[in-house]
This record gives C-alpha cells, sequence and structure tokens, in this order.
C-alpha cells in the first residue's frame, strides 16, 4: 500500500524543521510531528508584554560559515546583537569571556603582558602535568583566581558535579583574550532575528502538515504506517525504550518573571552568577536581545537539575561512560529499518544552532544521493 507521506518527522525543532523544508522544497511530502504544543523545539520563543521570550533558555545564533549565514537570512533578517555576557561573583562584576577587561578588574593591571605573568605563575602549582580533569584543565588556562571566582562554583552548579569529577575537554575551549574586546564569540557572524525565532520555524513548516501534542512513542504503530521512512529527533536511548540503559543528561529548570514598570532590571541580555549564593546561574532580561525600549521588562532565572525522564533532556554527559553506551545505541540505530536518527537528542551531542542546520542539510543530501 502506497504510503501518504515520503517522510514522518519526529520533532519540530530546528534540525526536523530544516529536514522538512529541503524535503518538501525538493518535491518531498512530509508530515512534522512533536510532543509539545508548539513547533520550534528549544528556540520557540513566547511573546510576554510585546517581548520575545526565550522559553528554554538564551539562544543567540552564530556562525562563521557563511553558507549558513545566507541560508538563515533567507527566512528573517538578523539584527547586530553581540553577546556580551557579563558574571556576577558576590557583587563583584566582570567581564565575560575571559578578557584584559576581566584581568584588569581582577588584579588592577592594565596590559597583556601583566596578565600573561600573573595567570604564568598561578599556572606553576600544576607543575607542568597535563590536566586530567576540568579543575587543572581550567587553571591551566585562566589560573588560580579566575577558576575560584568565575568557573569554580557556576560549573559545579551548571554540572552538579565537583570539578575535580568533570572531564577536561568541557572548557578547553573556553575563550580567554588578551584584548579588551568582550564579544563572546570568535566567529564571524552573529545576532538575533528581527521579531524572534518562530518565524524562521514558521517558514521552513508553513508548506508541511504538523501535529502536536503527538507522543510518537506511544502511537508508533499509527504514524509510522503514514510515512515511507522516518527522522527522529527525539532521545535515541528512549526510542528503544532503554533497553542498554539511559543516557545521561543535565535539565534546567526555568523561573520567568514580568517586571511591570521596570524598564531595564540588569543592564545587559545575560548575567551569569558564578557562586553557590544563588541556586541559579544566570537571570536572562530578554528585551535587551532585540534592543527593547517598552516601559516593562521579562527576566529568567535559570537553574541547573539533575534530569530524570519526567523532565526535558537539555545537556548531554558525554564523559567516556555515555558516550560508550551512545555508541551502542548507535548500533542499534543502523538496523532500524528506513529509521533515520538526527538533532541534539538524536546524535546524543550539544550542538550550536548553526551546526543543527550544517547537520540536517548533510543528512538532506544523503537521503536525495540515494
Amino acid at each position: 500500500m502506497d504510503k501518504k507521506y515520503d517522510y514522518l518527522i519526529v520533532g519540530a525543532g530546528l534540525f526536523g524543521a530544516t529536514f522538512a523544508y529541503e524535503m518538501k522544497k525538493n518535491g518531498k511530502k512530509c508530515l512534522v510531528i512533536d510532543r509539545r504544543n508548539h513547533i520550534g523545539g528549544n528556540i520557540y520563543c513566547e511573546k510576554i508584554k510585546d517581548i520575545n521570550v526565550h522559553k528554554y533558555g538564551a539562544h543567540i545564533f552564530h556562525t562563521s560559515n557563511k553558507a549558513i549565514w545566507d541560508y538563515v537570512n533567507k527566512f528573517v533578517e538578523f539584527n547586530n546583537y553581540v553577546n556580551s555576557p557579563i558574571a556576577n561573583y558576590k557583587g563583584e562584576i566582570y567581564n565575560l569571556p575571559f578578557n584584559m577587561n576581566t584581568f584588569s578588574k581582577l588584579w588592577n593591571i592594565a596590559t597583556p603582558s601583566e596578565a600573561q605573568a600573573i595567570i604564568e605563575e598561578q599556572k606553576k602549582e600544576l607543575k607542568g602535568k597535563t590536566p586530567s580533569n576540568l579543575e587543572e584543565q581550567a587553571i591551566s588556562l585562566v589560573g588560580k583566581d579566575i577558576y575560584q571566582k568565575l568557573i569554580k562554583e557556576y560549573t559545579e552548579k551548571q554540572w552538579g558535579r565537583d570539578c575535580k569529577e568533570l572531564p577536561s575537554f568541557i572548557i578547553k575551549r573556553l575563550p580567554v583574550r588578551f584584548t579588551y574586546n568582550n564579544n563572546y564569540f570568535n566567529d564571524r557572524y552573529q545576532g538575533i532575528p528581527i521579531g524572534g525565532y518562530n518565524i524562521i520555524i514558521q517558514k521552513m513548516l508553513e508548506r508541511c502538515t504538523v501535529e502536536l501534542n503527538v507522543d510518537y512513542l506511544k502511537e508508533k504503530d499509527k504514524y509510522r504506517s503514514l510515512a515511507d521512512k522516518v527522522l527522529y529527533t527525539g532521545m535515541i536511548d528512549e526510542y528503544f525504550d532503554y533497553c542498554l540503559g539511559k543516557l545521561s543528561y543535565r535539565s534546567l529548570r526555568f523561573e520567568t518573571e514580568v517586571l511591570e514598570g521596570v524598564e531595564n532590571y540588569q543592564g545587559n541580555a545575560v548575567v551569569n552568577y558564578t557562586s553557590h549564593e544563588q541556586a541559579y546561574t544566570r537571570i536572562i532580561e530578554h528585551k535587551h536581545f532585540e534592543f527593547g525600549t517598552g516601559p516593562d521588562t521579562v527576566i529568567t532565572r535559570e537553574y541547573p537539575i539533575d534530569w530524570n525522564p519526567n523532565e526535558e533532556a537539555y545537556y548531554p554527559v558525554n564523559d567516556e561512560k555515555n558516550n560508550q553506551l551512545f555508541q551502542k545505541y548507535q548500533e542499534l540505530a543502523k538496523k532500524e529499518e528506513k529509521v533515520l536518527f538526527g538533532g541534539r537528542l538524536g546524535h546524543y551531542k550539544y550542538y550550536d544552532m548553526d551546526k543543527v542546520i550544517e547537520a540536517s542539510l548533510n543528512l538532506v543530501e544523503q537521503e536525495l544521493g540515494e
């Protein structure tokens, strides 16, 4: 019997939406379903007080890939927002990423050579050993002072573990600059879509059939019968009913507050709180992403929490044990007939948005090349 659709796409986030858009463009019929009551996955924005609130945490688009930058600009115009977060350590304010503004405030110095000399002196406690955990890696990059004030407690809140128990690779690419440059990203292109991320996803899916509030795994037989192939962007271990064990994730809890009559709460879109004095890791003031000037503001406090199957899985814990388990699930995935896996949860990998789009486009190319 002929199937009604060429592709059933499970998950209306950026990976699934990109795949659906390209397949539709190439004459394929696509049905897109999602558990949530909205499209867009974690980049979904909720309009509150005429402010685009990043419902699942701050998302700043950045890339050095001009082809990907040109691709997203087909759907929406981006503003010139530059990510320049600040850190609050017990009331002391520092610039992020670590740069000469940070070093000057911390050590009352003015030149790169002075900053480098202090860091080199503080690194001596490692005695030249190769870093074996996050604490040693951080000290090798920025010295003991910055590690203690701006990395240690923040990271322990984020991951729920002591820094000595965390692998060094987590911060191997920690931005450290000996210039007075507060731009967090090194990428050539960055910004926020004017009007929010929803515009991109809506345009990607406007010619596809979309069904929301659908749990694919509970209605697998029904939906699997509708399409020739499936793209699954949910958790790969959940797809296989955790038959080999559960992969580990970190989750987040958000407290969003509308502050009426407060035009400007913190003066910056993102402020990280780097001590254990606060249970949250950061406060996001959403209006600053789009240079809002209205009389009210909306803030979100972000709390890292342990993951369980009732929580949203945000961050894969890519340590050796979990990566080995994921590889076993990948072997099972290869045996699934006419089922593709993709995205952050399907690939068990933290993706920046540009890399999500790139990976989805690569999968499209593979499919169309068959």
